[in-house]
């Protein structure tokens, strides 16, 4: 018989989503006439942008033509819809070349994949609460050593983000090579200020540190002093990898597509000293293991940047928004303790009478009908908070806080 892989046999449980799933299923199955709200998964509900929708359609049909058809495609994406993300950045002040851009099925596969360029031996950090996918690939790859009875694990350098310190990470106190952040923050919904983040970028060039930033939620930013990319900090093109998806900013979580930015100023060295680029490593991990997004879907992500696409994807974003407002005020209003919503889809509020997040998810599962996700599920420093979504339909969203 043959021997697996022993890091997979060290994470617990199911992955929280899936957990969430059955937990979900077997109370439907037991009550198929309750009226359950999902408010959990941040799944989107409002259909895709009329660009894309139109656009998609127009790929379809070159399909059925010889002269038009497309096979494989290149495993980096096609030049046209890098050449209009570049562009895209380029008016907010950031010059990127289009082979500094990636695109892919979307921003979980990179923030899971991206670990394949790096050394088991990287020393890792991250925030707590943490969007489980860094945690749990840095587990499969052998980097996050034991898990404690506390809920952390053994080689993983933890970063509390809390109301006590304003949910802006502390720096590491000890020296690391790899440093997750993600902002507009998930779960927690909040957000830095670019002096904020420039302090990690100040750390990562003084240590040698590479700053893996998930800009996922970055089209809900309201607020002016909150940067959308990292890259508006001139410094951050030596020591910073960006993520970004279309999943929430253009309704693609069915569809999937994303990209990773890698700039060619990113470098690190092999065991050998010898000093590389991360682009290249990331070309040839792509590849190798990756066979592109399919064109159809790439045309419908490219429409996203014309005029029409704009105002479209504008109004999606307003939309869940608003009902993060309705999300927001309607919980501060009935006394409880809520952060985030106000430049991301995630609304995080703390559990009343200091109750489990678990414990406090059955009772509105069962009670009130209303899907959530608890906050232990992202880290034990979520323990005592559940994350509310945004992405639901307004009546939905008005319904649910009328039971709270």
């Amino acid at each position: 018989m043959i021997n697996v892989n022993d890091n997979f046999l060290k994470l617990p449980g199911s992955y929280l989503f899936t957990e969430i799933a059955h937990r979900v299923a077997a109370y439907k199955e037991a009550n198929p006439q309750a009226p359950v709200i999902k408010m959990g998964i941040g799944d989107v509900t409002l259909p895709l942008p009329a660009a894309s929708i139109m656009a998609m359609q127009k790929a379809i049909s070159e399909m059925a033509h010889k002269e038009s058809f497309r096979g494989y495609g290149p495993e980096q994406g096609y030049d046209f819809l890098r050449e209009a993300i570049a562009a895209e950045y380029k008016q907010t002040g950031v010059d990127l070349a289009a082979d500094e851009i990636f695109i892919s099925d979307g921003s979980k596969s990179d923030c899971g994949n991206i670990g394949d360029i790096f050394s088991t031996n990287c020393k890792v950090a991250l925030t707590d609460p943490v969007y489980p996918v860094y945690v749990d690939t840095n587990v499969m790859a052998g980097r996050a050593g034991e898990l404690l009875p506390n809920g952390q694990w053994s080689n993983l350098v933890y970063m509390p983000v809390s109301a006590k310190n304003g949910f802006v990470p502390e720096l590491p106190k000890e020296k690391v090579d790899l440093i997750y952040l993600c902002f507009p923050n998930n779960p927690t919904g909040t957000t830095l200020t670019k002096d904020q983040l420039k302090v990690f970028v100040d750390y990562a060039h003084k240590n040698g540190a590479l700053i893996l930033f998930d800009s996922a939620y970055e089209a809900f930013i309201t607020e002016k002093d909150v940067p959308h990319s990292i890259f508006e900090i001139p410094e951050a093109r030596d020591c910073a990898i960006e993520f970004r998806s279309f999943s929430k900013t253009a309704g693609f979580t069915g569809t999937r597509c994303g990209y990773t930015v890698i700039p060619h100023t990113v470098k690190a060295k092999g065991s050998d000293g010898q000093v590389v680029e991360l682009n290249k490593l990331w070309l040839r991990r792509q590849c190798t293991k990756f066979n592109g997004t399919p064109y159809i879907v790439q045309r419908g992500a490219a429409a996203i940047y014309t005029p029409e696409g704009k105002q479209q994807v504008r109004q999606l974003i307003d939309y869940y928004m608003g009902n993060a407002k309705i999300i927001r005020e309607s919980l501060l209003k009935a006394g409880f303790e809520v952060y985030g919503g106000v430049n991301g889809p995630y609304v995080w509020m703390a559990t009343p009478n200091a109750q489990s997040s678990w414990d406090f998810f059955d009772y509105l599962l069962k009670e009130k009908n209303i899907v959530t996700t608890p906050g232990v599920g992202f880290g034990p420093s979520g323990e005592g908070f559940i994350r509310l979504s945004s992405l639901g339909s307004r009546e939905n969203t008005i319904e649910a806080m009328g039971r709270f």
